[in-house]
């Protein structure tokens, strides 16, 4: 009986939390439906008297939420892309080539870990400057591609590869390009996954450095429009909480397709945002 009222107690807390984490959201999604009086009444009432889903639509007519979310897939994509080729291929050289230097610049990619990216946002907009980037997705995108843990962790992943399959590999003829594509990429797949996966999450998510770069509709993403589209209905709740809405609905739907791979991801290795 003891051991029915101590799992009875964890599911009561564990609901409570889980009620007190999602009520933000259910505010901000029944607020999306009400009119503006019912939006800033006194006292609040949780759910509208009748859902006013020409919130939406009135929403998408004010900003190119359209037009948002292409840049957000784009840059979120091609972001990834570009992380895991450059991912795979170095922690790739790190672990089957010997090279000068190799455990000198694999310690350098450790030390950028310890290096806040908000440090860098300085340097890489005087770069992004001096290239012309600025308000362009190459200017969004390339700053932000290299990762030093993600090198870290898929090189650890590729050295639990057995060695021996490499040497026979050379043995049979295999190229080293054809050996990676065929063999390492294939038995590390589930990593090469994760890796996207929270990659493509954070770059989701991205704001300080596309707030910087973008300076028009044409390259701002979702986060961004959405800052701007506030501004514009500073005084419409109901708008603001429907634009708000607009704007977390593809991760959420990214989130329940992909949410196994995330929580393997984070719980394997305390992944960082």
């Amino acid at each position: 009986m003891t051991e029915k009222l101590k799992k009875a107690a964890v599911w009561i807390l564990l609901t409570a939390g889980a009620l007190v984490m999602m009520f933000p959201f259910i505010w901000m999604l029944a607020t999306s439906l009400k009119t503006l009086p019912e939006a800033t009444a006194i006292p609040p009432t949780l759910f509208p008297a009748k859902a006013v889903f020409a919130n939406y639509a009135e929403a998408f007519t004010m900003a190119p939420f359209g037009r948002y979310l292409f840049n957000s897939i784009l840059v979120a994509g091609l972001g990834t892309l570009l992380t895991l080729v450059i991912t795979v291929l170095a922690a790739y050289a790190f672990t089957v080539f010997e090279f000068p230097g190799k455990s000198g610049l694999f310690f350098c990619c450790l030390a950028t870990m310890m290096i806040p990216a908000e440090l860098l946002i300085i340097q890489n907009f005087i770069t992004v400057s001096k290239l012309h980037w600025v308000n362009t997705f190459q200017g969004i995108i390339i700053p932000t591609i290299a990762s030093g843990f993600y090198i870290y962790m898929m090189r650890e992943y590729f050295l639990q590869t057995p060695s021996v399959l490499y040497k026979a590999a050379k043995i049979d003829g295999c190229t080293d390009w054809r050996y990676l594509w065929r063999i390492m990429m294939p038995i590390n797949k589930n990593a090469i996954a994760t890796i996207g996966i929270l990659t493509f999450i954070s770059q989701w998510n991205s704001f300080i450095w596309p707030l910087m770069v973008s300076k028009d509709d044409a390259h701002r993403v979702m986060a961004i429009g959405l800052l701007h589209f506030k501004d514009a209905v500073s005084s419409q709740i109901n708008l603001q909480m429907a634009g708000s809405t607009i704007v977390l609905l593809p991760m959420l739907i990214f989130y329940l397709i992909f949410r196994k791979q995330i929580i393997e991801g984070v719980s394997r290795g305390g992944i960082k945002g």
